[in-house]
């Protein structure tokens, strides 16, 4: 059986998202663990499941809410990031890497809410 967003690439780009937030959380420092790593991860992970979720909606409008949402969720990332930056737990290169592909994901979530009548 196959759900609709799975066919969906920006879906795929925001799993692969989630995956390299978690893989980069994991050497943030213990004290974080319920502050900037929790928040961070929770937002990647928003992303997928928004998309998913308004997905199986029962109307377009529906689907474009919750595209709406997985756009937040992704501009939250990209806040946690620099937040992560300025308290140095974020190197500068793995910061422009994810900022990148954040910025990337944004785009194709506002074209995919543009496409949707």
């Amino acid at each position: 059986m196959s759900f609709k967003f799975e066919n969906l690439e920006v879906w795929k780009n925001s799993i692969e998202l989630s995956f390299k937030i978690h893989e980069l959380t994991r050497d943030f420092p213990k004290e974080e663990i319920y502050i900037l790593t929790s928040q961070i991860k929770r937002a990647a992970d928003s992303v997928a499941l928004n998309i998913a979720e308004g997905s199986t909606g029962q109307s377009n409008a529906e689907f474009k809410q919750f595209i709406g949402y997985a756009i937040r969720s992704a501009i939250e990332v990209v806040s946690c990031l620099y937040i992560g930056k300025k308290r140095s737990l974020i190197k500068e290169n793995k910061f422009n890497d994810l900022y990148f592909e954040t910025e990337c994901l944004v785009k194709m979530l506002q074209a995919l809410r543009k496409s949707i009548v």
